[in-house]
């Protein structure tokens, strides 16, 4: 089988820091490698925080997955080194300066979570 985790974090829209709110992730991972999916990579702060929390608990290879980024965001997850590979679907132009992706596609939570 293939364990899972869930690691919920949110942004807080004011002070555009990552906000933990849950996490059903394992304490040793044993070594197994370790996809973490994200739709959105648009500051990284909140991918950087759940693959720091990773990092602390004996992965394999950590390899982060979006399905649409923005160039800052991917910049931020890079510099962090948190991530062994990022595979990312689709990079849009830019964040605005409420650091949301342009075009992007909406607020990502609130169309997986039926509230948009």
């Amino acid at each position: 089988g293939c364990p899972t985790g869930f690691v919920g974090v949110a942004r807080n829209e004011e002070t555009l820091q990552p906000e933990p709110y849950m996490n059903s992730v394992p304490d040793d991972l044993g070594g197994r490698d370790v996809l973490v999916l994200d739709p959105m990579l648009a500051t990284g702060g909140s991918l950087a925080y759940a693959c720091g929390l990773l990092r602390d608990r004996n992965p394999g290879r950590l390899v982060a997955v979006c399905v649409l980024a923005a160039p800052e965001g991917v910049a931020a997850l890079e510099r962090s080194g948190l991530a062994d590979e990022l595979v990312v679907g689709s990079i849009d132009d830019h964040l605005n300066e409420a650091s949301y992706i342009v075009p992007g596609l909406g607020d990502a939570g609130d169309r997986l979570y039926g509230t948009a």
